[in-house]
């Protein structure tokens, strides 16, 4: 099923998820059925699983087939009210998935979309969007991402190669800070060498 959670998953990967474990429990509870024939039924659902993503993959019709389509209930800031009906969502429902997303008025949306998975997508009216630097036209200076490098005392090798960081690097920054890494209970660190370090409690 991937990394989604529960909320999440198609309904096809939700049921195929509740049939893995109620078949599961059944050779747990009963001592005379034996593991590998619960093993067996497990193996080919999860294959069936795999190669319908795969199929959703390759084809846009199948997966619309399975999966459905995105709805909109506000569409160029119009609110459908038909589609609202067909999908039988109280205005409560969905003014409360909107205070959820932080946003007070329905006349702020452009946009409102029902995914599939059924979470509530919003596209806020032009006006209504928050201002960044591009709106701005500030020049920003690009930090990267800012990943745990040592954990407990352990060096964290994969967030040190996504920040571009070397071990010479954090051996120099533990000399000049007169620590060992053993002290260490969390560092972070982007690829600008900014670092943040919060020792063990003693």
């Amino acid at each position: 099923m991937g990394k989604r959670q529960v909320s999440e998953l198609q309904t096809s990967e939700l049921v195929v998820t509740l049939l893995i474990s109620n078949i599961a429990t059944i050779p747990m509870q009963n001592s005379n059925i034996p593991l590998f024939s619960g093993l067996v039924p497990i193996a080919v659902l999860v294959s069936f699983e795999i190669i319908i993503s795969l199929f959703m993959l390759k084809s846009a019709k199948f997966r619309k087939f399975i999966c459905g389509s995105p709805a909109f209930l506000i569409n160029d800031g119009k609110l459908d009210q038909k589609k609202m009906k067909e999908l039988r969502i109280s205005i409560e429902d969905f003014e409360e998935q909107l205070r959820q997303l932080e946003i007070g008025s329905m006349q702020d949306i452009k946009y409102a979309i029902i995914e599939t998975s059924g979470n509530l997508s919003v596209v806020k009216k032009s006006e209504k969007q928050q201002v960044d630097a591009s709106m701005l036209k500030l020049k920003t200076q690009d930090v990267g991402i800012e990943l745990v490098i040592v954990r407990d005392g352990v060096m964290a090798k994969n967030s040190m190669k996504v920040c571009k960081l070397t071990k010479n690097w954090l051996d120099s920054v533990l000399k000049e800070k007169n620590i060992t890494l053993k002290e260490i209970f969390i560092m972070t660190a982007n690829s600008n060498k900014e670092f943040n370090i919060i020792k063990k409690e003693i």
